[in-house]
Order: C-alpha cells, then sequence, then structure tokens
C-alpha cells in the first residue's frame, strides 16, 4: 500500500475528455493531491502519456483499465504496465485473470487490484447480467479469490469495505469508489459512503472524481474530502 496520510490516500479520477482539461485538474490541485486515477475516457486520448509524465513528475498514478481476457494477453498487458511506473492497475477479479496479472507483476512494485462488483450495480443489475450472488456475497467471493490469487489490493464499495478487510487482512489495499461527502449528489452512483465513514470500514484508499473534477473550487473540494477523511 501507499501512503497512511489523508492526501496519499485520496485518489482524484481524471474523468476528463482530454489532456488539457487533466493537466489543469492537476495544476488546481498542486500540493494538495499526488494521486491521481486514469480511466478509458482519458487512457483513450493521450491519457497514457499523460501517465507517464505524472509518473515523471513525482506523482502517483492508478491506471483503471480493468483487464480482462485469456491469460497470455493479460499477462502481456501487466508487463507493459508495469514499465510504465504507475502505481496501480485494475483487472476484473477472474481467477485466471489474476493469477496471470500476478505471476507478470511479480518482482514490479505495480499493485494489482481486483475490481470486485461496480459501484454502478445493484441486485437487479447483477440478476439481470445472469448472476446468482447479490452484490455483497459476489464482492466477498471475489475477494477470497483475489487474496489467494496474490492480489495487491481489492476495488469495492466503502459499504463492503469491513467485510473485505475482514478477508483480505490488513497488507492488501481496499481501494473504495462512490465516495460522497454528506448531502451531495451521488449522480450515477447506487452504493455511495462519506469519506470517514469509509476509512473507518477499512478503506486503504478512496477514489474521488466529479466532486472535486466538477467543483468550481477544486483545491476546496479536495481539502473537505480530506477534512472529512481525518475526522475517521
Amino acid at each position: 500500500m501507499t501512503s497512511n496520510s489523508e492526501a496519499g490516500r485520496l485518489i482524484v479520477g481524471l474523468d476528463v475528455p482530454d489532456v488539457r482539461t487533466a493537466e489543469a485538474v492537476v495544476r488546481d490541485l498542486d500540493g494538495v493531491v499526488s494521486f491521481y486515477k486514469i480511466g478509458y475516457q482519458l487512457a483513450f486520448a493521450g491519457g497514457l502519456d499523460f501517465a507517464r509524465e505524472l509518473v515523471s513528475g513525482g506523482k502517483q498514478v492508478f491506471l483503471d483499465m480493468k483487464l480482462l481476457d485469456i491469460d497470455n494477453t493479460v499477462a502481456k498487458g501487466v508487463e507493459a504496465v508495469a514499465q510504465m511506473g504507475v502505481s496501480m492497475l485494475t483487472l476484473h477479479a477472474y481467477p485466471k485473470a489474476m493469477s496471470a496479472a500476478v505471476e507478470a507483476a511479480r518482482g514490479t512494485p505495480l499493485c494489482l487490484l481486483a475490481v470486485t462488483v461496480l459501484t454502478s450495480m445493484d441486485a437487479g443489475d447483477l440478476k439481470e447480467a445472469g448472476y446468482d450472488y447479490d452484490p455483497h456475497a459476489l464482492v466477498l467471493r471475489r475477494a477470497e479469490q483475489a487474496r489467494a490469487s496474490g492480489m495487491g489490493g481489492i476495488v469495492c464499495s466503502a459499504s463492503e469495505a469491513a467485510a473485505v478487510r475482514d478477508i483480505v487482512g490488513q497488507q492488501m489495499a481496499v481501494v473504495t469508489p462512490g465516495i460522497r461527502l454528506a448531502g451531495s449528489d451521488p449522480g450515477d452512483q447506487k452504493r455511495v459512503v462519506t469519506p470517514r465513514r469509509a476509512i473507518r470500514a477499512g478503506a486503504s484508499h478512496l477514489v474521488v472524481a466529479r466532486p472535486i473534477v466538477a467543483a468550481q473550487d477544486r483545491r476546496a473540494a479536495a481539502e473537505s474530502i480530506l477534512s472529512d477523511m481525518k475526522l475517521a
């Protein structure tokens, strides 16, 4: 896991359409935030090169690619990502994919994160997708499989963080998206939790995007999140 300070545990999601906007967010948060997530939207708009720039500038990067493919393809992808110097990489928590990724990342500092159940999904969504598990049960099953595979951490809703922490112990990262301050708009997230509750539940890192990136004063928004984390 990375820094135990609040600043080192807050990951700002650069869910923006282009590198210019991402650069503006990073400038606004200079000195307050040092850890950034890059997902599909930015990655496919020059974000992978920007990730390298952030790393060379001393920032930490969480590359949210949610890899899932045949074993060899996953392994080759993980090897390439490890060479970028990013800190975290996600893949879906399928046992064969996780095992291939762990072997490919062996000997590197890359923390592999298993995505359990997306925070935008509820029991009805899982049923429609063909799963017999409710979200909580599926998260716990995948957490057990991730631990057995040797993964570095778990991505789950903060509402499941305590139960996941009981399964994975203290050494694995527990990364929680779906974070909102009390009274704020949940957006398209269906399972949201405040920063302090997420930390108390056992989260090691919080991922926050729109509440900071879309704020009129991004720096103040980030500081509000950090202040709420400190209350934990």
